[in-house]
């Protein structure tokens, strides 16, 4: 068996029908968005060849640009949140009653559709008999925001219930790296007289640094890339106040029939991508990985 193994051709045989599956439906897909980028095409009728224009236009569009600040703000909120799902799968994997509980609680976002949670949430912020603006009004607010239709709100609006559908999601990451360490380790630790907190903050969280980094680069790029909730919720506005570049993407492909140009901006979201996941791993590289 083993010498079947090491031969190159018996190796190539058992990787072919995956590369190729690979190839198919990865690999081609984004040759062909940059190829499209570079043409004027409505997605159906005659392709024209324009070399470089749409890619050169992405540098002057204002439009674009304010759609990838909000890409990254979101990407920076996502970033900051794994803090707070950090620190609740933390208490969660300790000894607490009612942590199984919890735990069931937390998925119940992931569980549910994009749809229904837009649906949810923009009763939620409904101007009148919304959730949120109730309670406002029951804590002596007279003019509470409207929280879907106000430029300087509406973004931060929406990340709320983005952050709120993930959160089960890295939880659970969390918790099972968590649950994996030897609880040799903790005890150890707590009979030299650490406290919980020291046990958390030195010894628990270094010996998952290899899943937060994952997890990192999880919530960047899934921030960048980020589409339903918004296009529901407010289709990336009022006046583009919301929009990110995955919308801005769509629109420019499927409602301008601009297919080439939304072609260009998608090849280069996927780059940007590709960018931010090289830097978060080169920022985040340690020489050596803590074993245990």
């Amino acid at each position: 068996m083993d010498k079947v193994m090491s031969d190159k051709k018996v190796i190539l045989l058992y990787v072919l029908p995956a590369l190729i599956l690979i190839m198919t439906i990865v690999y081609v897909p984004i040759i062909l968005t940059g190829y499209y980028g570079l043409l004027k095409w409505d997605g159906i009728g005659e392709k024209t060849f324009i070399g470089l224009d749409n890619y050169s236009k992405l540098l002057t569009d204002s439009m674009f640009w304010k759609s990838t600040y909000h890409s990254f703000l979101l990407a920076a909120f996502s970033v900051i949140s794994l803090g707070a799902y950090l620190l609740v799968s933390v208490i969660l994997s300790g000894k607490i009653k009612g942590s199984n509980l919890f735990r069931k609680i937390y998925l119940v976002p992931m569980l549910l559709s994009s749809v229904a949670i837009a649906q949810l949430w923009m009763k939620v912020y409904h101007p009148t008999n919304g959730v949120m603006n109730r309670f406002l009004l029951s804590i002596g607010v007279e003019n509470p925001p409207l929280w879907l239709a106000d430029t300087s709100i509406v973004l931060y609006a929406i990340f709320l219930p983005i952050i709120w559908q993930y959160a089960g999601f890295y939880i659970l990451i969390y918790y099972a790296a968590l649950k994996n360490i030897p609880e040799s380790l903790v005890e150890a630790a707590r009979i030299d007289g650490a406290s919980p907190w020291q046990i958390a903050y030195k010894i628990k969280v270094p010996l998952i640094a290899g899943v937060i980094k994952v997890t990192i680069v999880l919530a960047v790029v899934g921030s960048l890339k980020y589409f339903d909730l918004i296009y529901i919720m407010t289709d990336g506005g009022p006046n583009g106040a919301s929009e990110v570049m995955a919308s801005y993407m769509y629109k420019q492909a499927f409602r301008m029939n601009d297919f080439g140009y939304g072609s260009a901006v998608g090849f280069f979201l996927l780059l940007i991508a590709l960018t931010v996941t090289w830097l978060i791993r080169k920022l985040t590289a340690t020489k050596e990985e803590v074993q245990y």
